[in-house]
């Protein structure tokens, strides 16, 4: 009887202890990163700013598991263009901070407002969100509607819960639910990578970067508390506050996707009959770093090409 009770006490601890142990990001690990970094209200962020001073600004906001590396190809794609580029690391993941709170609107518009006054940014911008980033970005935009000029969805979150019987359990059974996610997450995300790599090629730089976000303590909490906060519900006040202000809104889907499948675009063409919807039917779920070709000719087309903009600019 004793032994079972320490082997349960055991499976108790063990998801806890684990998290307690993986490696904390610090300013040891954060020397050798490229871009930079800035002290935030909740914490340090990190980001890269590139391309012509002068060029009209684009901010992209990456998804739940994969920071801001995930722009890589697009970014630079855009520097060539005459764009300028602003990419971040979401709180909770790559070289940024992982405050203990609830990941919500508020949460997330926070950090990227602060970011935007550190960098004294003030003119209006061109948002992209990818997945997570997609229901961020749009919330922002509904916050924030004289700052934002057009909206790039790829595969956006915020139409519908991604739903399940363990996601149902973990999102609503408090510290349980913690457990279930920090004993079983990290086996369901090396699987999802594993799948998309077989199914489409993907660069290793994408795939293991992603992957070593599981080394670094507060990385699952961060999901959990996404999970819980900005992916809770669906933002179909906030669709329909772009269709009310005016908004630009383009949205790309894979044909492919299993994560947020291109059924969406009919519950966010219902809030935002205003809404473009292009689908790129052999992509997944990776549109910005699998498909960067087809998201470009896209985007560029959506966006004032840079030499006729007449846009005032901050950086």
């Amino acid at each position: 009887m004793i032994y079972l009770l320490l082997i349960l006490l055991t499976a108790a601890v063990a998801p806890f202890a684990i998290e307690h142990y993986r490696i904390a990001m610090s300013d040891g690990r954060r020397g050798s990163a490229p871009g930079q970094f800035v002290e935030l209200s909740q914490g340090v962020t990190h980001y890269h700013l590139t391309g012509p001073a002068d060029g009209p600004l684009v901010v992209c906001v990456h998804g739940l598991t994969t920071p801001s590396f995930v722009w890589t190809p697009l970014a630079s794609a855009l520097n060539d263009l005459g764009f300028r580029v602003l990419v971040y690391d979401l709180y909770g993941r790559g070289y940024s901070d992982r405050p203990d709170a609830l990941h919500d609107k508020i949460f997330f518009n926070q950090q990227l407002d602060d970011l935007l006054g550190k960098l004294e940014i003030q003119s209006p911008f061109h948002l992209i969100g990818y997945s997570m980033g997609g229901a961020i970005s749009a919330g922002f935009a509904a916050t924030y509607p004289a700052r934002v000029r057009r909206l790039v969805l790829l595969a956006s979150a915020g139409t519908s819960v991604i739903e399940g019987p363990l996601l149902h359990f973990i999102r609503n059974r408090g510290i349980v639910g913690k457990w279930l996610m920090l004993a079983a997450y990290p086996f369901q995300l090396r699987r999802g990578i594993r799948a998309e790599c077989e199914s489409v090629p993907v660069l290793p730089e994408i795939s293991e970067g992603q992957e070593a976000q599981l080394r670094f303590r507060g990385f699952i909490p961060a999901v959990l508390f996404s999970l819980r906060g900005i992916l809770f519900k669906p933002l179909e006040g906030e669709h329909m506050t772009l269709r009310r202000n005016g908004l630009p809104v383009l949205a790309i889907w894979g044909g492919k996707d299993t994560v947020i499948p291109a059924s969406a675009m009919g519950r966010m063409a219902a809030w935002n009959r205003e809404a473009t919807h292009e689908v790129i039917e052999d992509a997944g779920h990776g549109l910005p770093y699998t498909h960067t070709a087809e998201i470009l000719e896209y985007v560029t087309a959506f966006l004032p090409a840079p030499e006729g903009d007449d846009w005032g600019h901050d950086q």
